[in-house]
């Protein structure tokens, strides 16, 4: 199942939450931020290089990673060979091999933020309790919500519980994420909270196993 992870603003919290559902799942992430990439890269063969038909999907993964990584590139000359478009397929022919696709979208509303979301079996919001950030979430909502994907979850980040407002709002099921020394350290070192720090591990487990569950359901529906 292919599960794109954005948020409203960037700042959020979307490629932690991203990173660390990956890890839970077992999953390949894919940085489809073209425009300022976050997951980690050593050089080698990127998201560019892939949607410029350069590179096979599985090939331009990173499998020595703590979680297998398709990175995006951070050249302008690598973001102006490629084409956007071509995402779709790219996420599909990974789905062809891995259980879970998690993609790590831009923020905001520009073309290339709706790709990811439109190429989606689902999406998880990401969001923080502040007023400014659920507004910009709302309007991510309703973007998914005119391109026909489904809202898989709701993550309220850097908050001690979940918000009957926020389900209210956004119209999914919730999340909380707290903020936590263990999950900034473990950012800071580029790595899945479970890796850093096992103590602080459960943080992002409800949401996993949500996933899951809406993966078997999709599967037992296509069958």
């Amino acid at each position: 199942m292919i599960v794109t992870v954005c948020g409203g603003k960037g700042g959020v919290g979307t490629s932690t939450v991203a990173l660390n559902l990956a890890a839970e799942l077992d999953a390949v992430l894919v940085d489809a931020d073209l425009g300022m990439a976050d997951q980690p890269t050593d050089g080698g063969p990127t998201l560019f290089d892939v949607l410029a038909g350069r590179v096979d999907p599985l090939a331009a993964v990173r499998t020595e990673w703590a979680v297998g990584v398709l990175p995006a590139g951070r050249s302008l000359a690598g973001a102006r060979s490629v084409e956007p478009k071509a995402l779709a397929s790219v996420l599909e022919t990974l789905a062809e091999t891995y259980e879970h696709v998690i993609v790590d979208a831009p923020a905001g509303f520009a073309a290339d933020t709706a790709l990811p979301i439109v190429a989606a079996d689902c999406c998880v919001l990401v969001t923080t309790p502040d007023p400014a950030t659920l507004a910009d979430t709302v309007r991510t909502r309703s973007l998914a919500r005119e391109l026909g994907t489904d809202l898989g979850a709701i993550v309220l980040n850097r908050a001690d519980r979940t918000r009957e407002s926020v389900t209210e709002t956004l119209g999914g099921p919730q999340f909380a994420v707290p903020e936590t020394a263990a999950i900034h350290e473990a950012q800071a070192a580029g790595l899945p909270v479970s890796l850093h720090d096992d103590q602080n591990a459960g943080h992002f487990e409800p949401l996993a196993g949500h996933v899951r569950t809406l993966a078997r359901d999709r599967r037992q529906t296509e069958t």
